[in-house]
């Protein structure tokens, strides 16, 4: 097979493409997501993580330090359901408190980890379960199911960059 300029320029051209409509698709749905509100960001979160979470744990846990979070869980673990709630709605806010400082100095892949474990314990009703009835808005049901239709790279690519941003990092003025 020959290749010539044209042809070649013409496969880079689609490649590079095919990666910004990639970058676009991670990019709108978690912004999307950041628009909602912190109940409803936590529903989507809680949903994707029960629905995917058999697909995201090997993502997750394989490269994060579970250990780093487990004091974080264990205290939250420690509170009313009612507390445990607003502190899940702190991190979702960025309030500067002592878990969000906390969490903030986490890696990527641990967040990740450390909301898989949130929703695994919220299904063991250790931590604040779903509201029997809950119904996700329109909003929230519509980024979940953009995140439901990419591919598993872009739906940890939009779930770590959601996670990311949650709590504040001490280390930044």
């Amino acid at each position: 097979m020959t290749f010539t300029s044209d042809s070649s320029s013409a496969d880079l051209s689609e490649s590079l493409n095919y990666g910004t409509q990639l970058r676009d698709a991670v990019n709108s749905t978690t912004g999307v997501f950041q628009s909602l509100g912190a109940d409803d960001q936590l529903a989507v979160l809680w949903y994707a993580y029960t629905e995917m979470g058999c697909a995201i744990t090997p993502a997750a846990t394989g490269a994060a330090r579970l250990q780093l979070a487990e004091g974080l869980l264990n205290q939250i673990k420690h509170m009313s359901h009612a507390d445990q709630l607003n502190v899940m709605r702190e991190l979702v806010y960025r309030k500067n408190t002592q878990i969000c400082r906390s969490y903030g100095t986490l890696s990527y892949n641990t967040k990740l980890a450390f909301w898989y474990e949130l929703s695994e314990l919220m299904v063991k009703r250790l931590i604040v379960p779903m509201p029997v009835g809950y119904q996700l808005s329109r909003d929230g049901l519509e980024v979940l199911e953009a995140i439901k239709a990419l591919d598993f790279g872009e739906q940890i690519s939009v779930l770590r960059k959601v996670v990311a941003d949650m709590g504040v990092d001490p280390l930044v003025d």
